[in-house]
């Protein structure tokens, strides 16, 4: 879709204060249709918000243009009331994707869900996980002694993947990264740099011993045996950034420590 054609607004917003009394001055002054109606989707609230608005309109190629009511903002623009159509009109379009994964617990159930950042498994309780990883039906690592392990997109690089000192990927990039949490042994591991049509096993060793949960973005599938990750190339991301404000610039900045 044409930027030129962003002529039916519609606006969401978190239940803050600052994003609420937002919601309500931009309605007011540009009006407000319902979602299914609209050609652009405006969010007010902060990044928690903006992933939240990224799963409710994945897969329908509804472009989505942040302004930050909350407190980081690394996936919003500034928020400004005024010329708001122009910006839209001049924003730049980023183009991503999410991962799939495919997750079986103890007892043979099967769960999917999709994940904008990244999927992670965790430890369930005091004792370490134990997981073996295989890449393309190929074994690269048979034991995984740590608190987990986690794959992100390089939207999601730059979140708790860089707290858990993984490699921050630039946007475009063919990349996923594979980072360890806490990793025991092998104790000098920090990860990989993967393809992104690479297909990530992970086996869950001893699951009833050392319970393992796996969590794409906000959705938690517990006592996980096996779970396997790879890019949805059938489900497009589409978010709007001012010019010079782009996703990408910001990744790239992230790189210089700023």
């Amino acid at each position: 879709m044409s930027v030129a054609a962003f002529q039916r607004v519609a606006f969401v917003a978190s239940a803050t204060e600052d994003a609420q009394s937002a919601l309500n001055q931009l309605s007011a002054r540009y009006g407000n249709v319902a979602v299914d109606d609209a050609d652009v989707v405006v969010a007010l609230g902060g990044d928690g918000f903006m992933l939240q608005t990224l799963h409710r309109l994945l897969g329908r190629g509804i472009p989505i243009y942040g302004m930050n009511r909350g407190t980081i903002g690394f996936l919003m623009n500034d928020f400004h009331e005024d010329d708001l159509t122009q910006r839209l009109n001049n924003a730049e379009e980023t183009v991503t994707h999410p991962l799939r994964m495919k997750a079986v617990d103890v007892d043979g159930q099967e769960h999917e869900a999709l994940a904008i950042n990244e999927v992670s498994l965790f430890r369930q309780t005091h004792q370490v996980a134990k997981i073996s990883i295989s890449i393309d039906s190929k074994m690269r690592m048979p034991e995984l002694v740590a608190d987990g392990v986690l794959v992100a997109t390089p939207t999601g690089s730059t979140a708790y993947n860089l707290s858990a000192h993984g490699p921050i990927v630039p946007l475009g990039s063919p990349l996923v990264a594979l980072t360890p949490l806490s990793p025991f042994r092998p104790r000098r591991w920090r990860g990989a740099l993967l393809p992104d049509q690479a297909v990530i096993e992970f086996g869950v060793l001893n699951p009833d011993k050392r319970p393992v949960a796996a969590v794409a973005d906000h959705n938690e599938i517990r006592r996980v045996s096996k779970v396997r990750v790879e890019l949805d190339r059938n489900t497009p991301l589409v978010m709007l950034h001012d010019p010079g404000h782009s996703l990408d610039e910001r990744i790239l900045t992230e790189q210089f420590g700023f």
